[in-house]
């Protein structure tokens, strides 16, 4: 695909994002109401989703995993200082992009690596929204462009550049579970964000048929296995070079 091809795409999705938003009724209320009338609509079952899992509401402790490939969103959470357990997924609806991380502003590309919540939107353009600390340190350094770009958030709607767009239902649902748990007390909510499930058949397909990427994603795959083998999120730094470096849960 040539970069003009990319660049018209790119374009046509910002004015399909923008459209998503006109004359939408849930865009009206402000946003404490908003967050009132999904508390109203989806408290209870996201609370049910946590007994289900066999987990108060809400948790003391809560991990965001998100597969690309997949295009879904795991929720995990925890009581006590023991493993995660999976609480739901969500799908998420559209995408941008394609293997491999965000090196600049306009490419279109979802992040790949380790990250957190930074910002509660609750008049966000796309209803509700969760901000995500892109650029990390790792992202400004690996760019390859003056400007990384920003604003990659988990929102409402289904339409997205570099997002993660969940449907209203599903960003209510996580929207109340994130802002719950912060009220509890946790103060930094992990998001790990990696190419696609990063085991079997398909995983190695895929890195064999992107060789570029693969020292990037050798990188990701200890945090990867970390999770998948105890339920525990490993520690990441990042070195001064960019390169991600994982050590075991503490």
């Amino acid at each position: 695909m040539s970069k003009t091809t990319v660049l018209l795409l790119v374009a046509a999705a910002v004015v399909t994002h923008a459209q998503s938003c006109a004359g939408d009724d849930s865009q009206k209320p402000g946003g404490k109401q908003r967050v009132v009338q999904a508390r109203a609509r989806h408290g209870k079952i996201i609370a049910q989703k946590f007994h289900d899992a066999g987990l108060p509401y809400p948790a003391r402790e809560i991990f965001l995993r998100w597969l690309k490939r997949e295009a879904v969103l795991e929720l995990w959470a925890r009581e006590g200082h023991g493993a995660f357990v999976l609480v739901t997924s969500f799908d998420i609806l559209a995408s941008s992009g394609g293997p491999g991380p965000k090196r600049r502003q306009g490419d279109g590309q979802v992040p790949e690596g380790f990250y957190e919540i930074n910002r509660f939107n609750p008049e966000s353009l796309f209803h509700l929204s969760l901000g995500l600390n892109y650029p990390n340190a790792a992202d400004r350094i690996l760019a390859t462009a003056p400007d990384p770009g920003g604003d990659i958030f988990i929102h409402g709607k289904a339409v997205s550049i570099g997002c993660a767009p969940l449907g209203d239902p599903g960003i209510e649902q996580l929207y109340l579970a994130a802002l719950d748990t912060r009220a509890r007390g946790q103060t930094r909510i992990r998001v790990h964000v990696f190419p696609a499930r990063m085991k079997g058949a398909e995983w190695d397909a895929c890195v064999a048929g992107h060789p570029a990427l693969a020292p990037f994603w050798a990188q990701l795959q200890p945090g990867f296995d970390a999770f998948e083998r105890d339920h525990l999120i490993p520690n990441s730094t990042i070195a001064a070079d960019g390169r991600y470096q994982i050590a075991p849960a503490r």
